[in-house]
């Protein structure tokens, strides 16, 4: 992998982590359109994502600090709740991954088709948000787990993880700006873990990726992840997701097309 290709795929990685239009699904086009093979070597993957939840943890320090400090206390609290919600929102995700990760795998070979038919579907979810209540209220338990099965759903290359939890949160009536912080905290837990995993594993140990472009995919997803993750909240809470489902059509559409047209 070159420095310029890792760069690209590091930016696409920390835009599409926190834009509703798929991550995953963006990065097996990239691989596609500049005709890299990664699959073998989960070193980038395992960088990218760490710089991605790094740049979670810079836009909402003050939460996850608010977060620990009511964790460390000898009451059951909000933040004790808050915590266990997000755990209980870990479950489907967890069991996918740990019972399911060949056949999530699998798909991720460079299947222009899936992709491009997932992304309509992202679209189509995304396009019911307009039909979400305008008034909204919290996350309860109830609604962290079904937005946890929307995320363990988004494994899938093409649906989007912010896309979809965002999207359902909002379909089950919680508040625009309580949906998004919750959708991108849920995920340091599954990333976390996943590149836990990966390294103890030895998934790492024998990288044909050089240490260069390792650090600049990281960097590159890092900043762009912050950028991405403050756009993102910004375009909840103004209700504009709409536009971002008209681009997943699009690609899709593009992606599928592209699949018959080779």
């Amino acid at each position: 992998m070159s420095l310029l290709e890792a760069i690209l795929l590091g930016i696409i990685q920390g835009l599409t982590e926190f834009l509703p239009v798929s991550s995953s699904g963006h990065l097996e086009l990239g691989k596609a359109i500049l005709g890299i093979e990664t699959t073998e070597d989960v070193t980038f993957t395992v960088v990218v994502h760490g710089a991605t939840v790094l740049s979670t943890m810079v836009i909402f320090w003050r939460d996850i600090l608010d977060l620990l400090r009511g964790l460390f206390s000898t009451d059951w609290n909000e933040s004790k709740k808050y915590i266990a919600m997000l755990l209980w929102s870990s479950i489907p995700v967890v069991i996918v991954g740990l019972f399911f990760k060949e056949e999530v795998e699998s798909l991720f070979t460079g299947n222009v088709l899936l992709v491009g038919c997932m992304l309509l579907v992202t679209g189509a979810l995304l396009s019911f948000t307009y039909y979400s209540p305008k008034e909204g209220g919290p996350v309860t338990f109830k609604k962290a787990i079904i937005i946890g099965i929307s995320q363990a759903i988004a494994v899938m290359p093409g649906i989007s993880r912010s896309g979809s939890t965002i999207a359902t949160g909002l379909l089950l009536g919680v508040d625009k700006s309580k949906v998004a912080r919750f959708s991108f905290l849920m995920v340091l837990i599954p990333i976390i873990g996943a590149n836990c995993k990966d390294i103890l594993d030895g998934g790492m140990a024998n990288s044909v990726v050089a240490p260069l472009p390792l650090l600049a995919g990281a960097i590159a997803a890092f900043i762009s992840g912050v950028l991405a993750c403050k756009w993102m909240i910004s375009i909840v809470t103004r209700g504009k997701l709409i536009y971002f489902a008209y681009y997943c059509f699009a690609a899709g559409a593009i992606a599928i097309a592209a699949h018959f047209i080779a």
